[in-house]
């Protein structure tokens, strides 16, 4: 489940786990003073040498290979 993150005016940011077909929240549940979602980066990151390094970047054809 996506973990989203919303700014309230009076109790700053706080991280809410929802689901993404869920509406998103509209006010604090603390305060009850509108809210707003915020857009922050990802927790998704890629290391290491991984497919891309390895296995298809700077790849050229073989001189006088042919497929087949």
């Amino acid at each position: 489940m996506p973990v989203y993150e919303y700014a309230c005016p009076h109790h700053g940011t706080f991280e809410v786990s929802q689901r993404i077909s869920e509406a998103h929240l509209t006010r604090c549940g603390r305060c009850e003073q509108p809210v707003r979602r915020l857009i922050s980066r990802s927790s998704f990151a890629l290391k290491g040498t991984g497919w891309y390094a390895t296995d298809y970047a700077g790849k050229s054809p073989v001189a006088g290979k042919t497929n087949g």
